[in-house]
């Protein structure tokens, strides 16, 4: 039963302070989950990551319902879907309301151009992790050795950070993806 209780409160906790939609989620629930509790190990979470992508509904709600439900089964899932939504609900509707009544205000459009950058740089320090564990199959730098390249993993990487300035699709990214890495693994 406290397993209950601490998924629901470490979700509230990621998601009221989850700024920048549910890409910006992603290092929170890691450094959660991952770094914190060890409830997931990096490539785990890594996977969890990318089934939430590829199913329907926010990436962050995904992950949160995903990540439950892999700690502790179904009950788990509900616990920390429901953290992850209950905090954004209610900040959701007073922000509503503070925007309506103060949205021309210059602080809240400087609060607003303060926030991008920490949600970026949020971004960015989730990218290095999986883009280790994706090309050198470590989990953080100072184990990455470099010379123990994953050539099919960067093969994949490639092709897929091309794929996506092409413009193509998520899921189609994705799906690709997993077809040229089976591809891939039967010639490498």
């Amino acid at each position: 039963m406290m397993i209950y209780w601490l998924l629901f409160f470490e979700f509230a906790k990621i998601s009221l302070v989850c700024v920048g939609g549910g890409y910006a989620s992603m290092p929170l629930i890691q450094a959660s989950v991952v770094d914190g509790y060890h409830w997931l190990s990096l490539s785990e979470f890594i996977d969890i990551f990318t089934i939430s992508q590829m199913t329907p509904g926010p990436i962050g709600i995904n992950a949160a319902t995903f990540a439950g439900m892999k700690i502790a089964g179904v009950g788990g899932a509900i616990c920390a879907t429901m953290g992850f939504v209950t905090p954004s609900l209610f900040l959701c509707i007073a922000l509503a309301k503070i925007m309506f009544k103060y949205g021309d205000l210059g602080s809240i459009h400087g609060i607003l151009n303060g926030l991008r950058p920490a949600v970026m740089a949020l971004i960015a320090a989730a990218c290095v992790s999986f883009v280790l564990l994706a090309v050198w199959n470590v989990e953080n730098f100072s184990k990455a050795n470099l010379s123990s390249l994953d050539v099919r993993g960067l093969i994949i990487l490639i092709a897929a950070l091309a794929a996506a300035r092409m413009k193509v699709g998520a899921i189609k990214l994705l799906l690709a993806s997993g077809v040229l890495g089976l591809a891939l693994g039967m010639f490498l």
